[in-house]
This record gives structure tokens, C-alpha cells and sequence, in this order.
């Protein structure tokens, strides 16, 4: 169990002792598919650490549109900013699949943030890289088109859940067809064509809640 806490990249530092401390400091979660964790808005007073299944982070605006900020999955962390910002939450938390979660309330993170410089680097590294990703983010909304941003959102989701066969790269994503198009901050109408076409060309074949990735350079070099 307490291999759990180092698969986050808050706690890869600490030694067996220290992640056997953290851990019981840890409370257990689960949530059933499409059970809501916590809305935008709800005070936020704990991290989350996913041991099981796929969590997503969304936003919805006053005029009632969503969209779909980051998909997680097992060993990455979210629910961190309430540590420095204890204001609402900034997104909604929802389980996309069955999920297991290992909750750490602030009260209890603090300490080892004071005690341990090397677990305060890691999370300052953490919230870095995304932050990257969101500028990275907010860079292919302006520059790349459509197509190109659902090329590079398989290219990342098949890094992070894909897994290699005989024929492909299978990537169990979980997201439905509006979900997907959330996540690229496009229509579905468009999302839908743009897979379409890769799937004419023989770069990937759609299934279930998931894709087969047959051509990965050719996808790749689209995501460019």
C-alpha cells in the first residue's frame, strides 16, 4: 500500500519509513462511475491521489457549456492548490470509471512540506509541469486546428493509457465522443470528422470509449 503514495510525484522522495507515516495519514476513497468528487466552488481542504481508474477535471460556463480541463489516472495527483489558495475549487472532479482515491487533508500535508524540503520540490515541480501543460494548451488553441489537436490529445492520452499490441497502440480513454471534444475545445460535429478522416487513412481504428492507434508517426507528425 504504501507504494501507492510514491507513484505520486508528491511522495517519489520519501523513503519507506516516511511513505508508511503518509499513508496513514491518508484517508481511503471510492466513487462509483460518474460520481462527482467535489463542484466548481466547493471549498477545497484536501489532495487526491488516484490509485484505481480515471478522474476528469471540468469546467462549465454561465451559459451552461463544458469543457474538459485534464484527464487523470493511477499516480497522478490533483486537488493540490488548495493547499496554497484554500479558496472554491477551480474545477469539478468527476470519476469517469470505478475509482480508487487516497485523500490527504491539508492540516496533515503541511507538515512534511515544513519537515521535508525535497516533498516541497516535488510539488513545486508537479504544479510546474502543469502549468506548462496549460500553456501548452492554451498555445495549440490559437495556432493548431482542429484535426491537429485531436492528433496531439491521442498522442498524450495513448503516452499516459495506451497499451502496445500486436497491431496497434490501444488507448482506453473512457471519454465519450463529447467528452473527447471537450478536451480539444472543439464541437463534436468536428471532433467526429477529424477522426473519421484518420480512420480513412489508416492511422487508427475507433472504438468503444477507445482507439487503436495503427499509424503513430503519421498521427504524430499531424499533431505538429
Amino acid at each position: 500500500m504504501d507504494d501507492e503514495v510514491r507513484k505520486a510525484p508528491l511522495f517519489t522522495a520519501l523513503d519507506d519509513e516516511a511513505a508508511h507515516a503518509v499513508r496513514k495519514s491518508m484517508t481511503d476513497v471510492t466513487l462509483a462511475r460518474g460520481e462527482v468528487l467535489f463542484h466548481e466552488g466547493d471549498s477545497g481542504d484536501s489532495l487526491y491521489v488516484i490509485s484505481e481508474g480515471k478522474i476528469k477535471l471540468g469546467t462549465k460556463a454561465a451559459d451552461g457549456r463544458e469543457n474538459l480541463l485534464s484527464l487523470l489516472g493511477p499516480g497522478e495527483m490533483f486537488g493540490e492548490l488548495s493547499l496554497f489558495d484554500p479558496g472554491p475549487r477551480t474545477s469539478t472532479a468527476t470519476a469517469l470509471t470505478e475509482v480508487r482515491l487516497l485523500a490527504l487533508a491539508n492540516k496533515d500535508l503541511e507538515p512534511w512540506l515544513n519537515g521535508r524540503p525535497e516533498v516541497a520540490k516535488h510539488l513545486l515541480r508537479a504544479l510546474a509541469q502543469r502549468l506548462r501543460r496549460t500553456n501548452v494548451a492554451v498555445g495549440d488553441l490559437v495556432f493548431s486546428d482542429v484535426p491537429g489537436r485531436v492528433a496531439k490529445a491521442l498522442g498524450d492520452l495513448a503516452k499516459r493509457f495506451g497499451t502496445r499490441s500486436n497491431d496497434g497502440i490501444y488507448v482506453a480513454h473512457d471519454l465519450t465522443q463529447e467528452e473527447l471534444a471537450q478536451l480539444v475545445g472543439a464541437s463534436r460535429e468536428t471532433v467526429n470528422k477529424a477522426l473519421a478522416d484518420f480512420a480513412s487513412r489508416g492511422w487508427l481504428r475507433l472504438e468503444a470509449r477507445a482507439v487503436v492507434i495503427l499509424d503513430e508517426d503519421r498521427l504524430s507528425k499531424r499533431a505538429r
